[in-house]
């Protein structure tokens, strides 16, 4: 049974204190209940150690991100946990074993500090590239520490040298030039939003106090964020600043010399980009410009001065249907180069403008049932050369270069790490509730074919964050090679076909979601491609809401589930952390109206209404200390809930580890190989008693 809970409507209210000394001892002694039934086995272990050697290998591809003549790449191994950041020349990258530069230690850096750094990323100053901002977090949370650091020396520049430096905060920080950057975070009392991101941009030059630095804008506290940036593009230079209003609109202004403002009259949910004399505009909703009217997912060019005049003469790049989205695109120096999905699978082409207006032609070859992204285009300083990045759910991934208008050739192939031998892919659709036809894929040995097996389905759904195939060492060795299916959902509420695809459920649509998964679930069964005791379901951080409405709403359909930083109490969720800035996907629970829809879902209220007379399966719930963006509070709290009523649960916080749920490959293996376990127990082995 959990500790007593305190008084109040909300008995759990308690394991809301992130690092409060009851709420870490309930998660220690949890955890120390959850590796003694899982992880103390030889087989845990076995897997747990290759996980992280295929995480640590050598062999493993270095990705790259190219600025210019320089690709850098962050890279951890068995030798370097906490990782090196480093750089190479494209020629030497060529090479079976390229010479890298190391630029940071961080293992070192963080002995040295006596601090858990985990890396959080860098900013290089171009042309140059001698300097860099660099962002640091403790135990890797969102929050971070930005510091200057100088290429050349390969040292940190201190503030007292005139260094730029930011505390601890979800800071933001960019470069204008060598002396000169913008900045937004926490200013003091006022200074950031109810979601805690910056409210005010700034712009600070070397050697001054933050304090003194330029207010360049203000949003207001209900916005989302505010962000400022420069486009450092030869004669065509631009300041602009971003208001966020919710998390799916934002008004975009040019800031001119003067320090006024001119809006960019773009609808505030569409993506906008430009380059040089070209204005590229994504659009979320249908728009209504110039007398035409161009469909939502579409993607629309136009000349970027003209537009500003007052012009909407727009030329149409890309228009979607049934069965083919918009899923990236970028510019080379003379093009620009499109990823489609069709059916949830990707084409590329490339397309030139010219005289007569735009012509599209294919880019590359692509294979069935993988994924083919488009990365490292430098219009810049890298001309019209790209990177091609495939990969399929049994196929490690392979990475080649080209230069548009030549064929692609092999850089890098990742090994295997599991035995693929008569593992096949197949895709099927499923009926929602409303008719709505469902993609998903099925992953499984030819010889599940011939009746049920164990089968694991994964799903989000939310925030138009499309799921493709991809490699999975994990799941292969934990999973697929222990004779179980896997399954891969594409439910509405990503971007898989489009923006409304995501638009269709949000707020009060939300339940389609939910429909959607369900209907996939007993479709597995109608095919004989497993059964409802020996289908397992998870989840993570939106999906880890999805995982909570399977248990208290199917909990019939499922023989498990895996909940990971997950949001559950949907009643306090926009008071807890970034939860603010997320009402526009799920809604207001302030709002009455908008409560009556989110509370017939919200897991943690239904668990309280369910009691203890509810029939659940077995589930693991995980989450993080350090988690500063989906509250540890969540999963704390539902798991006490669930212990109370009786139910089968098991919970880990690791203590470190941020949103992704680990700090290091050490934690990663170990969260992996938990997942693993916990499912063969379960669903294989039938081991469902506490």
């Amino acid at each position: 049974m959990s500790d007593a809970p305190d008084s109040g409507t909300d008995p759990y209210l308690w394991l809301e204190e992130v690092g409060g000394e009851r709420p870490l001892a309930f998660a220690r002694a949890r955890n120390e209940t959850v590796v003694e039934r899982f992880a103390a086995a030889d087989r845990f272990d076995m897997l747990q150690r290759r996980i992280l050697d295929m995480l640590d290998t050598d062999a493993k591809i270095a990705f790259p991100g190219r600025r210019g003549e320089w690709l850098y790449n962050f890279w951890r191994d068995a030798q370097h946990p906490r990782g090196l950041w480093r750089r190479t020349t494209f020629a030497e990258y060529r090479k079976p074993e390229p010479d890298w530069d190391v630029l940071i230690d961080l293992d070192a850096v963080a002995a040295a500090e006596d601090e858990n750094w985990v890396w959080g990323g860098a900013g290089v100053l171009r042309p140059a590239q001698a300097r860099a901002l660099i962002s640091l977090s403790r135990g890797g949370a969102d929050a971070k520490v930005v510091r200057e650091f100088d290429l050349e020396t390969r040292e940190f520049i201190a503030p007292e040298d005139g260094g730029f430096y930011l505390p601890e905060e979800k800071s933001q920080l960019s470069w204008i030039d060598i002396d000169t950057v913008y900045v937004g975070t926490d200013f003091g009392p006022g200074s950031l939003t109810d979601s805690g991101y910056p409210r005010i941009a700034k712009r600070w030059r070397r050697g001054t106090a933050l304090e003194t630095a330029e207010t360049v804008f203000e949003g207001a506290v209900t916005d989302v964020a505010i962000s400022a940036g420069y486009d450092r593009t030869p004669g065509y230079e631009r300041h602009y600043v971003g208001q966020a209003t919710d998390f799916y609109n934002e008004d975009v202004y040019l800031l001119q010399d003067d320090g006024s403002r001119v809006r960019l009259e773009t609808p505030s949910d569409a993506d906008e980009s430009w380059y040089k004399d070209w204005l590229l505009v994504r659009l979320k909703s249908p728009w209504e410009t110039g007398g035409c009217t161009y469909a939502a997912g579409s993607l629309i060019v136009t000349n970027f001065d003209r537009f500003l005049s007052g012009e909407r003469d727009f030329e149409v790049l890309f228009e979607p249907d049934a069965h083919t989205a918009l899923h990236g695109y970028g510019w080379s120096e003379n093009h620009v180069l499109l990823v489609t999905l069709e059916d949830v699978q990707t084409k590329l082409y490339v397309l030139t403008p010219g005289a007569d207006g735009w012509r599209t032609a294919p880019l590359a070859d692509t294979p069935a049932m993988a994924t083919t992204s488009v990365m490292n285009l430098d219009p810049l300083e890298g001309g019209d050369d790209f990177m091609l990045m495939t990969s399929g759910f049994t196929t490690p991934t392979t990475l080649l270069s080209g230069v548009v208008g030549a064929p692609a050739t092999e850089l890098k192939q990742a090994p295997a790490f599991f035995d693929a031998t008569g593992i096949e892919t197949e895709q099927f659709f499923a009926r929602s509730d409303d008719g709505t036809m469902i993609p998903y894929f099925v992953i499984r040995h030819r010889d599940n074919r011939g009746g049920p097996a164990p089968t694991v389905m994964s799903g989000y759904g939310g925030f138009e964050v499309s799921r493709t195939p991809g490699y999975s060492g994990a799941s292969g060795m934990g999973w697929l090679e222990q004779g179980g299916t896997w399954v891969m959902t594409n439910i509405r509420g990503g971007g898989e076909y489009g923006p409304e695809w995501h638009t269709s459920v949000q707020k009060a649509n939300r339940y389609k979601v939910y429909e959607d998964f369900s209907s996939i679930a007993r479709d597995l069964v109608e095919r004989g491609i497993t059964t409802a005791p020996q289908l397992g379901a998870v989840g993570g951080s939106n999906g880890g809401l999805l995982m909570g409405v399977m248990l208290t709403r199917y909990p019939e359909l499922f023989g498990a589930i895996v909940c990971q930083v997950p949001l559950l109490d949907m009643r306090r969720y926009h008071l807890l952390l970034a939860g603010a800035s997320w009402v526009a996907e799920y809604g207001d629970p302030d709002i009455p109206e908008e409560w009556e829809y989110i509370g017939r879902y919200s897991p943690y209220q239904q668990a309280l209404e369910n009691g203890a007379g509810a029939t659940y399966p077995p589930i693991l719930l995980t989450t993080s200390t350090r988690d500063d963006r989906v509250h540890p509070g969540h999963a704390r709290k539902m798991a006490a809930l669930l212990e109370d009523q009786g139910h089968r649960v098991w919970y880990h916080e690791n203590i470190e580890g941020g949103h992704g749920g680990a700090a290091d490959n050490k934690q990663s293996a170990f969260q992996a190989a938990l997942i693993y376990e916990f499912f063969t127990q379960m669903l294989i082995e039938g081991r469902t008693s506490k």
